[in-house]
């Protein structure tokens, strides 16, 4: 059939050519995140779409993106493809009602913990860029591509700090304070780096209060049957102290934070001096910012709450998700050895603390806050595998003679499971300065 569409109606009323691979593409990822995978069936599908559009739009007229969105659900439906067809009409509602948010600068209302659109939006980007599942990961070191790739990751989780940025922008004269909140190393701290460059760069100056000197000594904190310590929780914090402080500096009182040496686990004799003038902000990046205990001083009205996590959507050799735990576990392990002077295998014979804490003092919050961001890099496993994996097969031979190890065990297997279908990255040189990876593995700007 003659082809008599050649160009589409854009939602803003711009008009741009017609392009029958976007309906493909569309259809294809609707499939995808229900467990398709036949690409040639995506393209004979969007091929009876474009034969519909061509017969009941004649030369010269010209359908709008909605339109064609119709039909494509019609197209789904009639070929026998509910699931997709469902999958395709969920994201398409989904992302009607996040411009309807957009317009109108209002924060994400979805009351679910689990963010099902920033899922779906990661998934989708990850498809698109070949990334999807660690084969494809390997493929690009294979040929070369793997730089390239870690610049157009890179790229992308800037362009979404800086639309955090611009949110906290627009409420400058009410906000106070900005939280990143999230849990163990889902990388807070480079991401509050980067977040108050793009703040200065609107005009707003700031002043870091970081909570991690707010641990208190470690020997105040009692020792389980396995010795080891508890200090996941907000309440290994000294949250008088915080408030305090807090409350103190939006009055534009001066304080004396402390300063917490984590290789002796004891604050030292140091403070040093914080005050914040009114056009400033306090910007804190902690693993319990939303728990209502750690800023109770601070009205609501005058927090802007920012959550970050591993929002993975990468598949393993088995095609199974990996999990976001996992990859935080992995990037604590290289952390904890380079910057904390503690060993692979205690940090994950230390992570049911820390999940139990994520589960109990984060992921209740987790619809309470005013963005949500994904720090899941595509192209980390290959350096992690890199800084880490010679570990493992130590740790589990260690953890299988303590019986009272068996969760820490299946963890190191898995992970290991994970790293060892992974191709190792050679030169980590091509981790640019200011990655967020640079966080974990060191060398790092921030």
């Amino acid at each position: 059939m003659a082809r008599s569409v050649t160009h589409i109606i854009k939602r803003n009323g711009d008009l741009c050519s017609y392009n029958r691979e976007k309906i493909t593409d569309a259809i294809y990822r609707a499939a995808y995140a229900v467990g398709g995978h036949d690409r040639d069936l995506s393209e004979k599908l969007a091929t009876e779409v474009e034969d519909i559009l061509n017969t009941v739009w004649n030369e010269g007229n010209t359908p709008s993106v909605e339109e064609i969105n119709d039909i494509v659900e019609r197209v789904l439906i009639e070929a026998g493809h509910a699931t997709t067809a469902k999958s395709f009409i969920v994201y398409r509602a989904e992302r009607q009602q996040a411009r309807a948010r957009q317009s109108l600068n209002a924060p994400d209302s979805n009351s679910a913990s689990i963010p099902y659109q920033v899922l779906y939006h990661v998934l989708n980007w990850n498809i698109l860029h070949s990334c999807d599942t660690v084969e494809k990961i390997n493929q690009k070191i294979s040929d070369g591509t793997y730089p390239e790739f870690v610049k157009t990751v890179d790229a992308t989780f800037e362009s979404d700090i800086k639309a955090a940025a611009k949110l906290v922008a627009q409420r400058r004269d009410t906000c106070k304070i900005v939280i990143i909140a999230g849990p163990s190393s889902s990388g807070k701290t480079t991401t509050t780096e980067k977040l108050a460059g793009y703040l200065r760069n609107d005009g707003l100056e700031l002043v870091t209060l970081n909570l991690d000197n707010y641990y208190y000594n470690l020997d105040v904190h009692p020792v389980d049957e396995y010795g080891d310590h508890d200090f996941e929780g907000p309440e290994a914090l000294d949250l008088p102290l915080v408030n305090q402080h807090l409350s103190e500096l939006a009055l534009g009182k001066e304080v004396q934070m402390p300063v917490f040496d984590f290789h002796s686990g004891t604050r030292t004799d140091k403070t040093v001096p914080l005050s914040i003038k009114p056009n400033q902000l306090i910007l804190i990046d902690s693993l319990h910012g939303l728990y209502s205990g750690m800023t109770e001083s601070i009205d609501d009205s005058k927090k802007f709450k920012l959550y970050i996590e591993t929002l993975s959507q990468v598949r393993d050799h088995n095609l199974n998700y990996i999990r976001w735990t996992d990859l935080r576990l992995l990037r604590r392990m290289v952390r904890d050895n380079v910057h904390r002077n503690h060993s692979p295998e205690s940090t994950v014979g230390h992570w049911h603390y820390v999940r139990r804490a994520e589960l109990k003092y984060i992921v209740p919050f987790i619809n309470k806050v005013d963005f949500r961001l994904n720090s899941a890099l595509p192209y980390e496993l290959p350096a992690m595998k890199k800084k880490v994996f010679h570990f493992l097969p130590e740790i589990i031979e260690s953890y299988k003679s303590n019986p009272n190890k068996t969760d820490a065990l299946l963890r190191a297997e898995r992970v290991y499971e994970l790293l060892d279908n992974v191709v190792e990255l050679d030169d980590l040189s091509v981790i640019p300065p200011d990655s967020l990876l640079r966080e974990f593995i060191g060398g790092g700007i921030y």
